[in-house]
């Protein structure tokens, strides 16, 4: 049996650190418009899954000692060190990327390569992914040689992405109608540094039985890993997740660009305000960040934290929830989208109030 990890004590924010966690980083190449050119990334492989030949899960079978077989899909800054982490903790894990530059490391450090996401699933008993958005997991899913063209039945898929909670409902219903395979929806909040050190906070929605199914896996890449209700349920925390960080950038570049105008050093507000009502991580790493301008490499697109902001609109419609904050969030970062582009670091917002000199 793989033994468990110990956990660390988390270090001191770095600002420099691309450490923020509603970015989903990655790798993907973006279109103009800052979101993930997918349209056909996934739908080829090097091989067809021939799913008469695959035998049905059976976990008494397959694993006599209760160690079950990972996969995980998306070796982005994310997928990467979170594969690393579950290798370190002896398991046996399959990988697949579209880019299979990306798969070779983690097959030198003992991963099993897979040649399509259909052949993954057939050789998995749980399935990690992480990818950019809900067309990603889409044809991750039901694209050629995808995950539903393998037998499910028995098995889950774990889906680390950040997208709608309707997008993770709909996905696990056809899932389960296709191959009869179980879904957790798991976004994670930590960033790439969260990823490498194993601190990572994870909120799932889906059966309680699936949880505790996967949460000793979970645990060997997060700290945390809460069960927030059925299926749907962690989209909609990692929503929550990001009004709070959405409007922090706001708000932070609001009184940081108040500090510069007003004569005093902003620099200093992170050492000032340490440890009153007023500190908290996205000070500590946002404002030193925005008043050096240190943007490479980003905290995050500006489309992304919009994107969110967005389906965060969408989710309060439905429901009749006022979000004032989160709304007026989201127009300042589509301002800054007009203005600094899609793809620039979400923290250029504070450019927005500069004044020309």
């Amino acid at each position: 049996m793989p033994t468990p990890l110990l956990r660390r004590q988390p270090a001191p924010p770095n600002p420099t650190d691309p450490n923020v966690s509603w970015f989903k980083q990655s790798g993907k190449p973006c279109g103009p418009d800052g979101f993930a050119v997918e349209s056909a990334m996934y739908g080829k492989a090097a091989s067809r899954c021939d799913r008469r030949r695959q035998p049905m899960a059976d976990a008494s079978k397959m694993n006599p000692r209760g160690v079950e077989k990972l996969g995980y899909l998306g070796l982005g800054l994310m997928g990467t060190p979170m594969t690393r982490r579950l290798l370190k903790a002896g398991h046996h894990v399959n990988v697949w990327n579209r880019s299979e530059s990306k798969v070779v490391p983690l097959v030198e450090a003992g991963a099993k390569h897979a040649v399509s996401p259909c052949s993954l699933m057939a050789d998995s008993d749980i399935v990690f992914m992480c990818v950019t958005d809900a067309a990603a997991v889409e044809e991750v899913i039901f694209g050629a040689e995808g995950l539903a063209a393998a037998p499910g039945a028995g098995k889950l898929v774990v889906d680390f992405s950040s997208i709608h909670p309707d997008a993770a409902r709909d996905l696990a219903t056809r899932l389960k109608a296709a191959n009869s395979a179980g879904w957790i929806d798991a976004p994670v909040s930590g960033g790439t540094k969260g990823a490498d050190e194993g601190t990572l906070a994870i909120m799932a929605g889906g059966e309680a039985g699936d949880i505790e199914r996967v949460r000793p896996y979970v645990l060997a890449m997060a700290r945390r890993f809460t069960h927030m209700g059925p299926i749907g349920a962690g989209q909609t925390t990692k929503l929550c997740n990001q009004v709070i960080v959405g409007c922090a950038m706001a708000v932070l570049a609001e009184a940081t660009r108040l500090a510069a105008n007003a004569g005093i050093d902003a620099s200093r507000l992170p050492e000032a305000l340490a440890g009153g009502f007023a500190d908290s991580i996205p000070l500590q790493l946002f404002v030193p960040r925005m008043v050096q301008a240190i943007h490479t490499p980003p905290l995050g697109h500006i489309a992304t934290m919009l994107k969110d902001l967005d389906t965060v609109a969408d989710v309060a419609q439905a429901t009749s929830t006022p979000v004032p904050m989160a709304t007026l969030a989201g127009q300042i970062f589509r301002l800054a989208k007009a203005a600094r582009g899609a793809n620039a670091d979400a923290l250029e917002i504070y450019k927005l109030s500069a004044t020309e000199r």
